[in-house]
């Protein structure tokens, strides 16, 4: 009878080992999905440290603080790719107005616009010095971090 517990006991060691195992490692490839934000160019000033995969809809709480706004210079993780909006909710402005089109030709505004229209998307290792090199600096008001695999 003991020993049919003690091959049960060594099961179950052998199982949660396994399991931790595996938790352990699923976590170590999460590690390399971040983003860091910063207020200011060249990855000065505060700045905020973001796991992912997330979707923040807008900025106004970011770990107690309010990032709507503020961001001005990007490092992007090794296995993480970053969407920022100029918009709430992750919303494109000019898409809507691509059900419109006389007013867009009226406006100049091209299809090309629209595609790049309000979000820019950074990919793994990305670093972002300054923003204003994209006409986004202090623009961001939502983001995304997706994990890559």
């Amino acid at each position: 009878m003991n020993s049919i517990r003690l091959f049960s006991g060594i099961k179950m060691c052998c199982v949660t080992a396994l399991l931790l195992g595996t938790v352990a490692t699923a976590y170590a490839g999460d590690e390399a999905c971040w983003a860091e934000f910063f207020h200011g160019t060249n990855y000065t000033g505060e700045h905020v440290r973001l796991n992912g995969p997330v979707q923040l809809d807008n900025l106004h709480n970011v770990n107690g603080e309010n990032w709507d706004l503020r961001i001005d210079s990007i490092k992007v993780g090794p296995k993480a790719k970053v969407t920022v909006f100029e918009n709430l909710n992750f919303k494109l402005t000019l898409k809507e107005m691509a059900k419109y089109p006389d007013l867009m030709r009226s406006l100049g505004v091209t299809e090309q616009d629209i595609k790049e229209d309000s979000e820019l998307i950074f990919g793994a290792k990305a670093t972002i010095h300054d923003l204003s090199d994209f006409n986004f600096h202090d623009k961001t008001r939502s983001l995304k971090i997706d994990c890559l695999e």
